[in-house]
This record gives structure tokens, C-alpha cells and sequence, in this order.
């Protein structure tokens, strides 16, 4: 297991975020201005692509994003640890907290980690979504 972490939006990570967000879950907008400013992280099994997520710094909060992990290797953990290495980077870089905004269906994957829901239920394009943030 590898991760390779840039500023730049890869064709690996593109790849892992249209399969995921595009052609699974029919999100019409993936791609935005944040990922001009994020660090990107993505996670490699014998050099393959396995999974990916986005951090960046807004308003002075730190934020993960677009957390995404292709169908064969999900329910491995392999979630967990991208987002185990994003805080570590996001640590780095001085945060104490990190913020992300959940789909509430995976909210209770973001609990187990750590994180808290705060606010209200909301929706992005079709889906519900929640604020959630933890202390790191």
C-alpha cells in the first residue's frame, strides 16, 4: 500500500472520482475550482489505484473532500486508512481540527473514526448530506 500525495488533480484520482461520484452515483458535478487549491491523496495496492480523497484550507478550517474508494476494494478498510492519511497531512500543515461534509448514508463510517455531526441535513444535487468535524 502506497499513497501518492500532490497539488495537482491526477488522472488516477480523476478516474477513481468519475467512477465513484459520475458513473455510480449520477452526481453531475465533480470537478470544482477547490481542486485548484487542495492537496490530493491518492492510495495505490501493487500500483493500482485503489481510492482517493481532497484536503484544503478554507476560512482557516481544514477540510477533507471527495472521498472516494472504487467497488472491488471497498469494506477493507481502505477508506479508513485514506482518511487516517489525510488527517496525518492535514496535521502536518498545522490543523487541530478537520471538517468534511458526509453523505448521511455513510455517516456512522465517519462516526466510528471520530467525527461528529453538527448542523442540519442537507442536500448536494440529489443526495443528503451532513456537516461532520473532528479534533485531531
Amino acid at each position: 500500500m502506497d499513497f501518492k500525495v500532490t497539488n495537482t488533480l491526477s488522472e488516477d484520482e480523476k478516474f477513481i472520482r468519475e467512477t465513484v461520484f459520475i458513473e455510480e452515483q449520477k452526481f453531475k458535478i465533480e470537478f470544482d475550482d477547490t481542486d485548484d487549491i487542495a492537496t490530493h491523496i491518492v492510495m495505490y495496492l501493487d500500483k493500482h489505484p485503489v481510492g482517493c480523497c481532497r484536503l484544503y484550507k478554507q476560512e482557516n478550517e481544514y477540510h477533507i473532500g471527495r472521498i472516494a474508494v472504487l467497488k472491488p476494494y471497498r469494506g477493507k478498510g481502505y477508506g479508513e486508512k485514506i482518511l487516517l492519511e489525510a488527517e496525518k497531512d492535514a496535521k502536518k500543515m498545522g490543523a487541530d481540527s478537520i471538517s468534511l461534509s458526509a453523505q448521511v448514508r455513510a455517516s456512522g463510517f465517519y462516526e466510528k473514526l471520530g467525527y461528529k455531526k453538527h448542523g442540519e441535513i442537507y442536500f448536494d444535487e440529489y443526495c443528503e448530506h451532513i456537516a461532520m468535524k473532528k479534533d485531531i
